[in-house]
């Protein structure tokens, strides 16, 4: 409650604030809300198979969900590195960012994606032992692995057209991909127009194609922006300077978020061995959990980018009253999914054909995620935005780490394996990290150590 007061005295925000907020958090927002209603969609076409597709689906997944967070951190990179050097407008060095983010993008995406085509029954082994679920996985992470590749080029260079403030252009380009995704899965899982029914491998063609698109679209925008210059002989031609700021200022972000990626992936780890009904259950919960919380989740990308904006701009007062507000509107964002969270709860067991335990195991876990994701969003904000935008990023590794590493990884451990306890307890436990990592990293956002301009001048 003193939190919720503290925010209370702050008073208002800045003339302009909402405005600004509004016009980058809205169109990301819908953004995110798209990326999860595509997921949505696969889970909720794939539930309609049996629960053993939806569970397998749900598995090889999460080779996708490590992607997803390893790509989270170097979009962390691309965002706290070039949104201040876009309040500079220095362009020229904003494309050399983009550079460094293909390089490491691409690298990254190949080896994931070779993974899950040559070996992914051992990919699969990493997450369950269960031989039917091992097999039919495979199935489909080998039909996948192609996206993975895709992604390699278009996360790095969304992430560039949104520190540029071109957020609308990611807003129309997921909407396009949700349609594709939609239709292709419905035909392609299903048998319709004439199609085979491919069942879960339809829905791993479906996201191939649609990844496809999203690339080809990128490329010619690529090729077609004026923002910052193209050429690709200067742009992979980093100086050395720049590569010395991305260590010290965003090689601990980047860390942070693939450290954090796998912590929170020994959730699924940790539950792939305690049946499929509680692996079941947390595919429909994560799912509808992160589409409700998307909006909060825009406004840690609209924070970054704004913050570092004005940072980049040399004005760090303003920085930090508007990480004032942006912390009292992610509290306001949290109390609103905790609601609609509470609302849905009671349709969700009806989203997929799943056991009367795994039903039962939903509803327990839904009224569970409305204090975490209250948590959650709170702590991305302030760690993955605030606390990044002026480089600050190193403390934030450091809290995120030991509250996954040396609290909830080893606490779902012993709970599962050494104590043995109910499924619904060990989840429970293990939805913990978030209130242990607040006082941390609330902390440090009010010592202001992050009001930092970490731009200069690069041969």
């Amino acid at each position: 409650m003193r939190f919720f007061r503290y925010q209370a005295r702050e008073g208002k925000a800045r003339d302009g604030f909402y405005k600004e907020l509004f016009t980058l958090m809205i169109p990301i927002a819908i953004q995110n809300l798209i990326t999860q209603a595509v997921n949505m969609a696969d889970v909720l076409m794939v539930g309609q198979l049996d629960q053993t597709s939806l569970s397998a689906s749900s598995l090889a997944g999460q080779v996708q969900f490590v992607l997803f967070f390893i790509f989270f951190g170097l979009t962390s990179v691309i965002t706290i590195l070039a949104a201040q050097y876009w309040g500079k407008d220095d362009r020229k060095v904003i494309a050399k960012i983009l550079g460094l983010g293909l390089y490491v993008g691409l690298s990254v995406s190949s080896i994931v994606a070779a993974l899950a085509f040559f070996v992914p029954q051992t990919v699969m082994r990493f997450w369950t032992n269960d031989p039917e679920l091992v097999e039919t996985g495979a199935k489909y992470l080998r039909l996948v692995a192609l996206s993975y590749l895709f992604m390699g080029f278009t996360q790095p260079y969304l992430a560039i057209t949104r520190s540029c403030e071109r957020v609308k252009f990611s807003m129309v380009l997921s909407i396009i991909t949700l349609g594709a995704n939609v239709i292709l899965n419905a035909v392609l899982i299903f048998g319709l127009l004439g199609f085979p029914a491919l069942g879960i491998e339809g829905a791993a063609i479906a996201t191939t194609i649609s990844r496809g698109l999203e690339l080809l679209i990128c490329l010619v925008d690529f090729l077609n922006q004026k923002t910052f210059p193209k050429r690709l002989s200067n742009m992979f031609r980093l100086p050395k300077t720049l590569l010395q700021d991305a260590v010290r200022y965003t090689l601990p972000a980047f860390l942070n978020d693939v450290l954090w990626g796998f912590a929170y992936n020994m959730n699924s780890v940790i539950m792939g061995h305690l049946g499929t009904d509680i692996v079941a259950a947390n595919s429909i919960v994560i799912v509808v959990r992160d589409l409700i919380t998307t909006v909060g989740f825009g406004v840690s990308t609209a924070a970054a980018i704004m913050l570092g904006k004005e940072l980049g701009e040399k004005r760090p007062d303003l920085a930090a009253d508007d990480a004032k507000s942006l912390v009292h509107v992610t509290v306001i964002c949290g109390l609103i999914g905790g609601v609609l969270i509470l609302a849905v709860t009671p349709f969700v067991p009806h989203f997929a054909k799943v056991s009367e335990t795994a039903a039962s195991y939903m509803t327990v876990m839904m009224l569970l995620s409305v204090p975490y994701q209250m948590g959650q969003l709170v702590n991305t904000v302030v760690i993955a935005a605030i606390l990044r935008c002026g480089g600050d990023s190193r403390y934030g590794m450091f809290v995120d780490t030991f509250t996954m590493w040396g609290w909830a990884v080893p606490v779902g451990l012993l709970t599962a394996f050494v104590f043995k306890l109910p499924p619904l307890v060990v989840y429970a436990f293990m939805c913990t990290d978030e209130f242990v990592k607040f006082p941390f990293a609330f902390r440090r956002y009010k010592s202001m150590k992050w009001l930092n301009n970490i731009t200069r001048e690069h041969a």
